[in-house]
């Protein structure tokens, strides 16, 4: 009897060890399943560059059909658009600004266009007809990414309103001192609490 009660034992704990370690397996295959990782493939390839430069030479003849656009040039790489225009010299400079407006209205219906950055001037106009000629070229990504961030760094102003002034140490003190002594206190215990009883 002895013997059998302890055939019964190894029979349960072999048992009971079977289906912990084909469940410890199954988890394991699960595990891996789950980590699984979904990625874009995000490399450029030559059909991108062809299709950027079929975009650019569509925002070209969007941009020569407005009138006294002599010319145009425009570079698309990565979804955005930077279009040069070159007019006549003689012509007056506020006459640019609204010739450059009309190309810009040109663009703003085209799905291409809407976002394009556009620019009368003559030495921007000729970077971005050279940054067109290494994109056909097949000139290294880099290389053509650091003269477009040139370009737009030209081309985007600093704007006064958007420049932020450093504060003053004390600047939030200030108008604490314009309030009577039972709300300066009140106020006091406020900000002690809202900064986790650090302020000086």
């Amino acid at each position: 009897m002895e013997v059998l009660k302890l055939k019964r034992w190894l029979g349960y704990i072999a048992a009971v060890s079977m289906l912990a370690g084909c469940a410890a397996n199954s988890q394991s295959a699960d595990d891996g399943s789950r980590n699984l990782v979904n990625v874009k493939n995000s490399t450029i390839t030559n059909n991108s560059r062809e299709s950027e430069q079929e975009i650019s030479r569509h925002l070209v003849d969007l941009a020569e059909r407005v009138p006294n656009v002599k010319d145009a040039a425009a570079v698309v790489f990565a979804g955005y658009a930077i279009v040069g225009i070159d007019v006549d010299k003689d012509i007056d400079r506020s006459e640019v600004g609204s010739i450059k407006y009309s190309v810009t209205e040109s663009l703003r219906n085209d799905p291409h266009g809407a976002r394009a950055l556009v620019v009368a001037d003559p030495d921007l106009n000729a970077r971005i007809r050279e940054v067109g000629q290494d994109i056909q070229n097949g000139r290294p990504i880099q290389g053509i990414l650091n003269e477009l961030a040139d370009i737009t760094g030209r081309i985007m102003p600093e704007v006064p309103g958007d420049i932020t002034e450093p504060q003053p140490k004390d600047a939030t003190e200030e108008p604490k001192n314009k309030l009577n002594s039972s709300e300066r206190s009140e106020l006091e215990d406020k900000q002690q609490k809202q900064s986790n009883y650090h302020k000086d």
